[in-house]
């Protein structure tokens, strides 16, 4: 397949398929989500959900709706967990696309049930308890009464009850403890009560490498799929492989007197002749603006540093003493250029953010490409040729 994008996305697939059987090795025999929410963190949905899946992971979590759709219209029929609230209109598809649903009131469930029940199915649903994050799901003391009610509902099965861990990534493990244990409470409250759960989930990427305690019948894995560490804090218990690489070019060379400025608001000056080069990518493309004056590339095996204000579509980076830097040469905003890396953590340092945040921002309009045993085997273009 010929390449004819030169500020891509690449993504190695391999690298997907050997975090995830790593993730699958690591967790002895839970059941494996591959959290594909975002566009897979920026990596491409449809692409890593597939290689996931051959490689060990059973299940899926998105977001939103249109995300689980998307999976769906590419024939993924492995079941989806939809982990954020649907809207009434959406039930309706939710059911109709099979996709399990996270619900959290006695409206939502029956609204689902009354689909189902149109359908001639029963639909299966998952629900979510707060013990912690504070932001959405059952309070602890709401959970049997809640199965209660549904209980009466002909149409619906409760498959799976989860929660979300608020700071697994941390130094301090005393409170994702602490969460565990309201969680499992409410999880011995439920078999008290007659209620069997076939899927109890809590451990995210950063509780399934550290916490083993806590994987339960299933894991969520997201950052960690993608080759990325949740936090430093994180132990290297599993060998994660960076799966993204960000490739731009060079769109011009030039040499700027002592004393030229460059870019909106002049924030850089040139205290000496200075060697510039322009990459055509920049905040449209996800590049964080944050990174003005901040941060490197990799071009000729060297870092250049970048210069002036990243704009909407180019930034500019500092090649003097980097012998030979010519138009259309390779520049690598993370990734590997020889024996030197920029990591996706690197560049979130600069930012101020997180890696998650780094890679989720890389927007459609960069061509993703898509790699497996060192061959192209395929290229999501944001535009029609």
């Amino acid at each position: 397949m010929k390449l004819t994008y030169t500020t891509h996305l690449h993504i190695d697939l391999d690298a997907v398929a050997a975090n995830v059987r790593a993730l699958a090795d690591h967790v002895h025999g839970a059941e494996l989500f591959a959290v594909v929410k975002a566009n897979a963190y920026g990596h491409g949905a449809i692409p890593v959900a597939r290689t996931a899946l051959q490689h060990g992971a059973t299940r899926l979590a998105v977001a939103r709706l249109d995300e689980a759709i998307q999976l769906r219209q590419a024939s993924i029929t492995a079941p989806i967990l939809m982990m954020g609230y649907a809207l009434p209109d959406e039930i309706v598809h939710v059911v109709e696309h099979h996709v399990t649903p996270t619900i959290t009131t006695i409206e939502a469930a029956r609204a689902v049930s009354a689909r189902a029940s149109a359908l001639g199915k029963t639909a299966i649903m998952h629900i979510k308890v707060d013990s912690g994050m504070g932001r959405s799901g059952l309070l602890p003391e709401e959970v049997v009464p809640f199965f209660e009610q549904v209980r009466g509902l002909a149409h619906v099965t409760i498959e799976g009850v989860y929660t979300h861990f608020a700071s697994a990534d941390e130094a301090d493990l005393s409170f994702t403890r602490q969460q565990f244990i309201v969680f499992t409470d409410v999880l011995s409250a439920l078999q008290a009560a007659g209620h069997a759960i076939p899927l109890r989930h809590a451990a995210n990427s950063a509780a399934t490498i550290s916490l083993p305690e806590m994987r339960l019948d299933a894991v969520r894995c997201g950052v960690a799929i993608y080759g990325l560490k949740p936090s430093a804090n994180v132990p290297d218990a599993v060998v994660l492989q960076p799966a993204l690489s960000l490739v731009s070019h060079v769109a011009r060379i030039r040499t700027l007197p002592a004393g030229s400025s460059v870019g909106y608001g002049r924030t850089f000056i040139a205290q000496a002749p200075t060697t510039v080069a322009l990459l055509p990518i920049g905040y449209g493309d996800g590049i964080h603006r944050a990174l003005s004056n901040k941060g490197c590339v990799l071009i000729h095996e060297q870092r250049a540093p970048i210069i002036g204000r990243v704009s909407m579509d180019q930034i500019t980076i500092d090649v003097t003493g980097i012998a030979g830097v010519a138009q259309d040469d390779d520049a690598v905003l993370i990734g590997v250029q020889g024996d030197e890396r920029i990591t996706a953590d690197e560049v979130a340092a600069w930012a101020g953010t997180i890696n998650y945040e780094v890679t989720t921002s890389l927007l459609p309009r960069l061509p993703r490409i898509y790699s497996r045993g060192g061959e192209i085997v395929e290229v999501n273009r944001p535009l029609s040729d």
